[in-house]
C-alpha cells in the first residue's frame, strides 16, 4: 500500500524524470512526501510562473516533459504563463496542481478553481484524478499526450484527499517505441519537388529536432543548392555559418528575406506551422489567396491543412524527415538562390552602429566571436532581443532557449534551468530591464541550487517594444512605458551572486571575464542609450518618421 503522492512520484521516476520544479503548497503535501526519497531533484522556486517556465525549458532541452508542481488557486493562475509558452512553443510539459478535497467541490471553498475550464484552451489535455488507484493510468496518458504529435502541456489536478489516500496498485508499464517510418519515398518526392522550383525556400522549425537532423538538413540544402530559413526563435536548427543559411523569420526580419518568402514559388515547410510571425501577419503568404505552393511536413496530422493548402503533406517528425532528405538522390537547383540568400543574411548581420557609450550590437558581436559553440543563449521578449536575433550566430543545435509565444520574463528562468541541466556549459541570458523584473526573484533559486548563468541586463529605462509602437502611433505621448529600475548589479550581490554595471563599451569584456570566473549567478547591467531602441532606427528617427510635420 502506498499513498497517492508516493504512487505519483514512483511513476515519474520510472518514466525517467530527474528533476521537477515547484512552489510548495499544503494542497499537495503527499506529493512532496513522495518526492522526498524518490531520487528526483525538487527545485523549489520563488514564483509559480518561474517554476513553470523552468519546467518548459527543461522540456525544450530534453524532449521529455518538464514537470512542475504548484498549489491551487493563485498558484495555478501564476503558472498559467508557463503553460501558455509550452502550448505555443510545442513543448512537452506536465503541470500538477494541488486541488481541494473531493467532498468540498462546487462550494467555492478556499482557492477552488475549475481547472478543466481554466486551462482548456491552453493545454492539450486537462484532467482531475479522482481515484488514487488510477494515478498510474493518468500519468501514462499525460506523458503520451504531452509528447505525441505536436507536443504540448498537460494539466493534472490532484485533490488533496485523493493524494493522501492509499492504494495497492501496480506501477505503469513503459510502452515500447514504435518503429521508425520509412520516409524515403516521400523524401525523394520532396527533394525533386523543391529543386524543380524557380524560387525555392526551405523553412524549418517547430518541435522535434536534433544535432543529426541539423547536419542532415545542411547536407541536403548544400547538395540541392536551396536556401534555408528558420521560423521564429529556432535559429539553432542550422549552423548560421552554413552557406545555405538565409536567416530567421522573426518579428523584425531582414527585408530581403521577407521578399524571398513573398516571391517564393515553392516552400518546403519542415516541422514549422508557418504561422503569423513567419509570414509577417500573413502578409508575405496569405492562406486565403495562397500564392506559394507548399510541401508541408509536420508530426501532427491536424496541422496539415489547418492553415495552408499544401500540394503535398506528410505526417512525420521533422528530424526524421531531414535525415531521409539527406539520403535522397538530388539534382541541384540551377539558380544562385542559395548564395544570394546567404549573402543577404551576412549583409543584414553586419552591425549597424547605434548611439551611446554601450552598444548592444558590439556586445552581441563579441559574444558571437568568443562564446563556446555549445554555449546556451536564452532570452525573453523586448526590443533588446532584436539585437540578439539579428547579430548573434547560433552554431549548434540546443543552444537557443527563447519563447515563440513572446513571453516576457522567460529568459532568466530558462537560463537557471539550462545551467542546472548543463552545469559545464556557458549559459548566457539576455534580458531587458522590463523583462528581467518579471522573474528576477528566481535569483534566489539559482543561488540555492548552484545554477550559474550569466545574465546581461540591457537597461534603457523603458518598455522598449511598447515605446517603439507608441511613438509610431501616438508620437510624443509617452504613457505607461517608463521604468524606474533598481541597481541590478547590487541586487545580484544581495542574492549572493556576482554583479557589475557597465557604462562604457571597453568595460564589457573584462566584466564578462569576471562574471564567468565567479562561478555563480552573475549579472552584468548594461546602461544603454534609450535612443538605441531598435537595430534599424533610433527613437528620434522613429518619432520623426511617425510625425513628418514635426
Amino acid at each position: 500500500m502506498r499513498h497517492g503522492g508516493k504512487i505519483l512520484a514512483d511513476q515519474l521516476a520510472k518514466l525517467g524524470t530527474r528533476r521537477v520544479f515547484s512552489v510548495p503548497g499544503e494542497s499537495f503535501l503527499a506529493a512532496l512526501d513522495g518526492l522526498y526519497d524518490s531520487g528526483i531533484q525538487n527545485i523549489v522556486c520563488r514564483h509559480e510562473g518561474g517554476a513553470a517556465m523552468m519546467a518548459e525549458a527543461y522540456g525544450k532541452m530534453t524532449g521529455t516533459p518538464g514537470i512542475a508542481f504548484v498549489t491551487r488557486g493563485p498558484g495555478a493562475t501564476n503558472a498559467s504563463s508557463g503553460v501558455h509558452v509550452a502550448r505555443q512553443d510545442s513543448t512537452p510539459m506536465i503541470l500538477f496542481i494541488g486541488q481541494i478535497a473531493r467532498d468540498h467541490r462546487d462550494r467555492e471553498v478556499f482557492q477552488e478553481v475549475d481547472y478543466r475550464a481554466m486551462f482548456g484552451p491552453l493545454a492539450k489535455w486537462v484532467a482531475e484524478i479522482d481515484q488514487t488507484d488510477r494515478i498510474p493510468e493518468y500519468i501514462a496518458r499525460a506523458w503520451h499526450v504531452a509528447t505525441s504529435g505536436r507536443p504540448g502541456p498537460v494539466v493534472l489536478a490532484l485533490p488533496e484527499d485523493m493524494l493522501s489516500d492509499q492504494a495497492d496498485v501496480p506501477d505503469l508499464r513503459i510502452t515500447a517505441a514504435l518503429p521508425d517510418m520509412d520516409l524515403s519515398a516521400q523524401a525523394q518526392r520532396a527533394a525533386d519537388w523543391i529543386t524543380a522550383a524557380q524560387s525555392p525556400l526551405i523553412v524549418v522549425g517547430g518541435p522535434h529536432w536534433s544535432t543529426d537532423a541539423a547536419a542532415a538538413l545542411g547536407q541536403f540544402a548544400l547538395a540541392a543548392q536551396v536556401p534555408v530559413a528558420s521560423s521564429f526563435r529556432r535559429q539553432d536548427y542550422l549552423d548560421n555559418r552554413h552557406p545555405a543559411w538565409a536567416g530567421d523569420l522573426n518579428v523584425a526580419m531582414n527585408p530581403k528575406l521577407a521578399a524571398r518568402v513573398a516571391q517564393a514559388d515553392r516552400i518546403l515547410v519542415l516541422g514549422s506551422r508557418f504561422g503569423d510571425i513567419a509570414t509577417r501577419g500573413f502578409e508575405l503568404a496569405d492562406p486565403v489567396r495562397q500564392q506559394q505552393a507548399m510541401f508541408h511536413i509536420h508530426a501532427d496530422v491536424q496541422e496539415l491543412g489547418h492553415i495552408w493548402q499544401p500540394d503535398h503533406a506528410v505526417c512525420a517528425r521533422a528530424d526524421a524527415f531531414a535525415i531521409a532528405l539527406s539520403q535522397a538522390t538530388i539534382k541541384p537547383h540551377a539558380s544562385a538562390a542559395m548564395e544570394q540568400a546567404h549573402a543577404a543574411y551576412l549583409a543584414w548581420a553586419t552591425p549597424v552602429a547605434t548611439p551611446g557609450e554601450v552598444r548592444q550590437e558590439e556586445v552581441i558581436g563579441w559574444l558571437t566571436a568568443h562564446l563556446p559553440e555549445d554555449a546556451i543563449m536564452t532570452n525573453g521578449a523586448g526590443n533588446y532581443a532584436a539585437f540578439l536575433h539579428r547579430y548573434y550566430q547560433f552554431k549548434t543545435f540546443g543552444t537557443q532557449l527563447a519563447p515563440t509565444s513572446g513571453s516576457m520574463g522567460y529568459g532568466f528562468p530558462a537560463a537557471v534551468s539550462a545551467s542546472l541541466e548543463y552545469p559545464d556549459k556557458t549559459v548566457v541570458c539576455m534580458a531587458g530591464d522590463g523583462c528581467i523584473q518579471m522573474t528576477l526573484n528566481e535569483m534566489s533559486t539559482a543561488v540555492q541550487y548552484g545554477a550559474h548563468p550569466i545574465v546581461i541586463v540591457v537597461n534603457n529605462g523603458q518598455y522598449g517594444t511598447i515605446r517603439m509602437h507608441q511613438e509610431r502611433h501616438y508620437t510624443g505621448r509617452v504613457s505607461g512605458t517608463r521604468l524606474a529600475n533598481p541597481d541590478y548589479a547590487a541586487l545580484a550581490r544581495a542574492y549572493g551572486g556576482h554583479g557589475e554595471t557597465v557604462i562604457a563599451q571597453d568595460d564589457f569584456v573584462p566584466a564578462f571575464a569576471r562574471a564567468k570566473a565567479a562561478g555563480t549567478l552573475a549579472v552584468i547591467e548594461l546602461r544603454v542609450n534609450p535612443e538605441a531602441l531598435t537595430t534599424g532606427q533610433t527613437l528620434s528617427q522613429i518619432r520623426a518618421a511617425s510625425n513628418p510635420k514635426g
